[in-house]
């Protein structure tokens, strides 16, 4: 990973309904909601139900509509194939998960996360900070935390 971002924010697939009509416009269509969801966040965390039979044209079409320093974070699976070969389509061990994420749902507490979030850059490692249930609210005050302590 070759990014300058050390926290990168997002959420667990870019394509919750209840985002239509308040975080995506009414209007937006749905070949479109990626590059949005790019405007505001730095990452997106794919089940591997989501992206194991995703073709690869579609993976070209990602990695097209999103800017050089997002991040496709994969939960690992036995046959990883047909992946695009980019720095930044990332492969998540539980391994990896557990010293490079922060499920956001599950600690909502800012402190807390603060706190982690100068460790992990202290260690000059990236923290990848996830909404499981597409949170808005949360997600946008992680936002802003990055914001306050420079990141």
């Amino acid at each position: 990973m070759q990014n300058n971002q050390l926290v990168l924010v997002g959420g667990v697939n870019w394509t919750y309904s209840e985002w239509h009509g308040s975080f995506y416009p009414d209007d937006l269509p749905d070949d479109w909601m990626l590059s949005y969801y790019n405007t505001q966040f730095q990452a997106v965390f794919l089940p591997r139900s989501v992206w194991q039979d995703v073709s690869e044209n579609l993976w070209l079409a990602w990695l097209n509509d999103t800017q050089d320093g997002f991040y496709f974070v994969l939960e690992s699976a036995d046959d990883e194939a047909g992946l695009p070969a980019s720095e930044r389509v990332l492969r998540a061990s539980p391994a990896w998960i557990n010293d490079h994420v922060w499920w956001l749902d599950e600690a909502p507490d800012l402190r807390a996360l603060a706190q982690r979030i100068t460790r992990q850059v202290g260690a000059a490692e990236p923290l990848f900070v996830f909404s499981r249930s597409g949170d808005l609210g949360l997600m946008q005050q992680v936002n802003l935390l990055k914001q306050v302590m420079g990141y």
